[in-house]
């Protein structure tokens, strides 16, 4: 089935008792045995809870999984992944990662015997020079948060089935309906399904999907061992929200291009960040591993014309807000919000500036978003 129809249609028919079109909740968080050693399937929510399943199904048939285990943020996704490793292993990763990410990594984990390497991906030379007999893992974020750059999936991929590297790909931005990791070679996919899978900014919520079953076994052991479940409330939010997920995705990209292209043409705006414009110097591996453009971008702000503060007041539609994937457009300053916890040094080693700006386009009227934007911008 395509993936209009696998969104809608799978993990749906739970409970035949009464002929539901919707999946039901289980809210219980035990579930009683038949007999010792037997029961329907389930015993405990934080091992396994039937409408947890259900969004389980879902995600995994849209990437293309074998299997996936919903997590109760995405945070608690990249947590669970990362105890795939052991002390002395070593991870090569991007240095304009998710300031989450990029403080898990070298804040905390650094600190319980794994090494990073953040380096340029967009250059797998430089991906390979990181290389070390220790690396036992290569964490991929493309389109990279904030600054869209894209990292080739398949070049990468490429050079650690070489060596045996397990490759990781967090595919938050751009969801499955616009890449598709694992047909590019990843081992597994990672999601904070708090964005687009969701898209109504009303839980949080994670999602690690597995090219196989020896690392989905392993993945869904640690996701019981560490208490990183998802509550059943939530992931039946979830499976709502994301049987939109390709009207949504389809109404962000057309809005985020009206805009991007409104920003580069905009004398107070110094330079847009966004795969689908024809300055994006990445253009042809956009085109080849991805299928569209996503619904966010960043741009840096010329603020010797207009101060970011009086942007922000001015705006009217576009929340100041973290987060991003909704409904309703955001605006937000990572040097000071989702990416301060880098550090400066680490901040400008990204191209992240004080002047940048991300962008999470909504699935409002586009000229009533572009009028936003003129308004504020006249400052």
């Amino acid at each position: 089935m395509r993936i209009r129809t696998v969104s809608v249609h799978t993990g749906v028919a739970k409970d035949k008792s009464y002929n539901s079109v919707i999946t039901p909740i289980y809210p219980s968080s035990t579930f009683y045995f038949d007999a010792i050693g037997k029961n329907k399937g389930y015993d405990y929510t934080r091992t396994a809870n039937p409408t947890r399943t259900a969004l389980e199904e879902n995600i995994a048939a849209l990437e293309g999984g074998v299997g996936c285990s919903a997590t109760a943020t995405g945070m608690a996704a990249v947590t669970t992944v990362m105890f795939l490793l052991k002390p002395g292993n070593h991870v090569i990763t991007g240095d304009d990662i998710y300031g989450g990410s990029y403080r898990l990594f070298s804040s905390i984990f650094s600190g319980m015997g794994l090494s990073f390497s953040f380096v340029n991906m967009r250059d797998v030379a430089a991906i390979r020079a990181a290389l070390r007999p220790e690396t036992k893992m290569i964490w991929i974020e493309t389109p990279s948060n904030p600054l869209l750059n894209i990292t080739d999936i398949a070049a990468v991929t490429a050079l650690a089935a070489e060596r045996g590297i397990l490759t990781v790909a967090d595919n938050t931005f751009l969801s499955p309906y616009f890449q598709r990791p694992f047909e590019l070679g990843v081992d597994v996919v990672v999601h904070s399904t708090t964005k687009y899978i969701n898209g109504h900014s009303d839980i949080v919520g994670g999602a690690i999907v597995y090219r196989a079953k020896e690392i989905e076994e392993r993945g869904r052991y640690l996701v019981n061992a560490l208490g990183l479940a998802q509550a059943p409330y939530d992931a039946w939010l979830a499976l709502r929200g994301v049987k939109t997920l390709a009207q949504r995705m389809e109404a962000h990209q057309e809005n985020a291009m009206k805009v991007a292209e409104y920003l580069e043409r905009h004398p107070r705006v110094k330079k847009v960040y966004y795969p689908g414009l024809k300055s994006h110097p990445q253009g042809e591996l956009i085109r080849r591993q991805m299928k569209g453009f996503g619904g966010m971008l960043a741009f840096e702000l010329d603020t010797s014309k207009i101060p970011l503060d009086r942007f922000f007041e001015r705006t009217k539609l576009f929340a100041l807000a973290e987060s991003l994937g909704g409904v309703e457009s955001l605006v937000e300053v990572p040097w000071q919000m989702s990416h301060a916890s880098m550090g400066e040094a680490a901040l400008k080693l990204s191209g992240i500036t004080r002047e940048t700006i991300r962008v999470s386009v909504g699935i409002e009227a586009w000229e009533d978003l572009v009028e936003d934007l003129d308004q504020a911008l006249k400052g």
